[in-house]
Formats: structure tokens, sequence, C-alpha cells
């Protein structure tokens, strides 16, 4: 049974927007900080968004920092990641993350557990 799920990836043009969402298990992960990251061929997980337990606070990555939004919804079973201006360097698999701490860290090694991923691919 899964517990965290991304959707929403594809294919779009340069310029364009996506939005990505992460179904969370709020039995397992009610009161967990969310976080996005993304990987590409040939580099290293990137941090690219979080938000605490309670929606109040984010992190955004200078990278992104201005175009991505992350959000979640009241009852917390879901947390978005509204992308806008995509480039081609924002192709990657986007994950998302939960840790217990619930404070939108930025350290990947601070997520216990990870969603499968989702392909996102920007074309020039």
């Amino acid at each position: 049974q899964e517990r965290l799920a991304e959707s929403g990836g594809g294919l779009v043009q340069a310029g364009g927007a996506m939005e990505l969402s992460c179904a969370v298990s709020t039995r397992t992960f009610i009161n967990y900080g969310i976080g996005w990251f993304r990987q590409a061929p040939g580099k290293e997980r990137e941090f690219i968004a979080a938000i605490s337990w309670d929606g109040l606070r984010t992190n955004y990555a200078d990278s992104i920092k201005g175009r991505f939004t992350i959000s979640r919804n009241a009852d917390k079973t879901t947390v978005d990641l509204q992308m806008n201006n995509l480039q081609p360097e924002d192709t990657a698999v986007y994950f998302c993350a939960a840790d217990l701490w619930g404070t939108a860290t930025v350290r990947p090694h601070d997520y216990e557990q990870w969603g499968q991923g989702t392909q996102v691919t920007v074309s020039p």
C-alpha cells in the first residue's frame, strides 16, 4: 500500500506550466512535513520545495524560487507543486517525501519516506 504517491508529470514546452500532486496517507504521516525533490541523470538529488505539517511554513530552492509554489489542502491529504515558466533544466524525476519533524526541512537525509517519483520533461 502506497503512503506517498506523485502524479501530474509529463511533457511540457519551455515556458509552460505543470502541477504535480503528492497524495499523502494522513493515517501514517499526519503532522509530517512534505518536501519535493528532483533528480536528473548525472546529477545529485536536489531539494526543490518543502511545506510544514500545518502548511504555514515553506522553503524553496534558489533554482526555482519565484517559479514554483508548494501548497497542501486543508485535511493534509494532498501536497501540490505548481511549476510555472518551466525550462529544459527542470527536466527530472520529481519525488515527494515526508519527514516526522514537520518543519519543512531542506535536507534530503531528514526525510524518512519517499514516493516513487513522476517524470517531468521540458522540451526546448
